[in-house]
Order: C-alpha cells, then structure tokens, then sequence
C-alpha cells in the first residue's frame, strides 16, 4: 500500500480542490482486503510498465484519449500522488496525452463522444489535485462542448459526435457522469442541462426498473447500472423508478456482460455503492473473486479492447475499496 504520509498528503490536496466536498474514508474496522490490495498494485505496476512516452498505451484501444483518462484515474484512485508518488510522472504523461487530443478551437477530445466523455471526467477528477495549470482551461471547453453538443440534439442528449441528432444511454450515462464530474470540481453545469440529459435516460427506462438502448424495453444490466448511477449522482434516491431500477440490478449479481465486462463493472460497483452499501458488498466479494482468477501474472486483464482499457476498467470497480475519487463522494 501507499506510504501513510503520502496518503495523507494526497487527501489533503483532495479536500483542497476547488469545488471537491469531502470524501469518503474507511472505517478503522474496515480495512482493505489484501486480495484487492495485491492486485490493485499489480495492475497499477503493469499500467506504468507498459505506458508509453508520450502518455498513451501501445495496444488496440490504448491510444483513444478516453481509455488514457480511464488509465490515470486507476492511478488516482489508489490515492496515488499525481505530483511526487513514484507514479506521478505516468498520470503527468496521461493527461499531458489527453490535452494533447483536445482541438484548441471547440474543446473535442479525440474522435467520439465517449472519448470525449472519459477523458473530461479523468479532467475533472484530476483538477485541483495535479499540479498542471493546463487542466482548468481544457476541462471548461471539455464541458461547453458537451453542453453545446446537447444543445444541438433533439432528444436533449448525446451519442457517438457531438452533432449526432439522436441518443442513447451509454453516452448520454458517460457524459452525464463527466458534467456531475465536472460540476463537483467546481466547473459551471447548468441545472437544465443535468435535468435534459436526465429525462432522456428516463424515458429508456422500462417498468421493470430496467434502461434500454435508444427506448424503453430490452433492459440490459450494464444499461441499469448507468442509469441508477446518474440518478444517485442527482440525489434522486426517493423516486419509483430509482427503486425499481435498484432491485433489478439485486437481482443481476452475478451477470457478467459477455463483450463489454469490464465496462459493466466499472458502472455497476459504483451504481450498487451510492445505492446501497450492503448490496455493495455482497457484490463487491464476489468481484475480487472473479477478478483474482483472471488477472494475468503480469497484473493485466484480458479484452478484446485490449489490456489497457480492461485492467484500468477491472482497477476501477474494485476502487470503491479505496474511496479517493471525488466521483465517489455521497
């Protein structure tokens, strides 16, 4: 684990952030697992192993700007220090990488929207805790992009471009999730804007708590976990469809999405955390197991995204035992 003082030092700089409210410490009687620890820093030791010079990663999807922002929140999220830790110059070169693929002249980075939404959010949770005075200025045009781009779109959400004119709720989630990001780090996000995006992913929900796609219907786990996340990030924990959406997903605690599994898992620890911590848990247990059997020696995971995308996805959703990103503040 990180050195004690260290880890002080980077709360300290956590709680000083323009904008961040407190986070979430452990209980003394509730320690990190060893299990989770152990590959926590194996994964960590692969990722700054195995990234390049200029901040990205040599593999199938390493080079998009949204998988980087995906990489040096990993980091962050073990309580890394960003300006003196030994891996301070990997999540230096991360978001020196995703400023590089910002366009100076509207803010974009990289060639999607779900780039663009990961690498905004790794912005905001870096802001104030990375000594880089570059962040605030591209995380303000991050945003107006985003912003604009719903502006733009009948549906009041997003999809693949920033001029897309329809929606769905793996985007609209991702960009969601970069605005509360955002928002949290002190950047100006409209309420209207929040409330917009919202209602879009309301309507893809079905009766049964489940989100679809494009609609309603054909819920799907992954779906759901988006879904109940922006609502826990909009303090709406009161509402039927919240409800119904949290007992969907109890009843899910054992899925593993077939081509996408780390993304689902990335969503659905934080979903099941700010829903119910009890639920978490249960479900938290039964991820370290099934993460331990398939981490590889080196401390990768295997994907058809390529083993940058998986490990940072697979660190991310064993976080929540850690509890340093502002994202995971209640």
């Amino acid at each position: 684990m990180m050195r004690p003082l260290l880890s002080l030092f980077f709360l300290g700089l956590l709680l000083s952030g323009p904008g961040f409210g407190q986070s979430l410490p452990r209980r003394q009687d509730d320690p990190i697992p060893p299990q989770v620890e152990s590959m926590f820093n194996k994964g960590l030791r692969f990722l700054a192993s195995t990234q390049s010079a200029a901040g990205s990663w040599p593999d199938r999807s390493g080079s998009e700007p949204g998988v980087v922002g995906l990489c040096v929140m990993a980091f962050l999220a073990h309580g890394e220090d960003p300006n003196y830790g030994p891996y301070a110059k990997n999540i230096a070169n991360g978001v020196g990488y995703i400023l590089s693929q910002q366009n100076g002249s509207n803010g974009y980075i990289g060639t999607s929207m779900y780039n663009h939404g990961f690498a905004t959010l790794a912005l905001a949770e870096t802001y104030g805790v990375a000594q880089d005075k570059r962040i605030a200025p591209a995380l303000e045009k991050a945003v107006e992009l985003i912003l604009n781009a719903q502006e733009r779109n009948p549906r009041g959400a997003w999809r693949y471009t920033p001029d897309s004119p329809d929606a769905d709720t793996t985007v609209t989630g991702c960009q969601l999730v970069a605005l509360f990001a955002a928002r949290n780090a002190g950047i100006s996000v409209p309420d209207e804007a929040l409330k917009r995006g919202q209602a879009f992913m309301k309507r893809c929900r079905g009766l049964d708590g489940g989100y679809g796609y494009t609609s309603a219907g054909s819920g799907k786990p992954t779906l759901t976990a988006i879904g109940l996340l922006t609502l826990s990030l909009a303090k709406d924990r009161e509402s039927k469809g919240y409800r119904a959406s949290l007992d969907y997903l109890k009843k899910q605690l054992n899925y593993r999405d077939q081509y996408y599994p780390y993304y689902f898992e990335y969503y659905m620890s934080q979903a099941l955390f700010h829903a119910d911590e009890d639920i978490w848990n249960e479900w938290n247990s039964r991820n370290i197991r099934y993460l331990a059997a398939s981490q590889s020696r080196e401390g990768s995971w295997p994907g058809n995204k390529g083993p940058a995308f998986s490990t940072a996805g697979a660190l991310l959703s064993l976080a929540l035992n850690y509890r340093f990103l502002p994202i995971y503040e209640k």
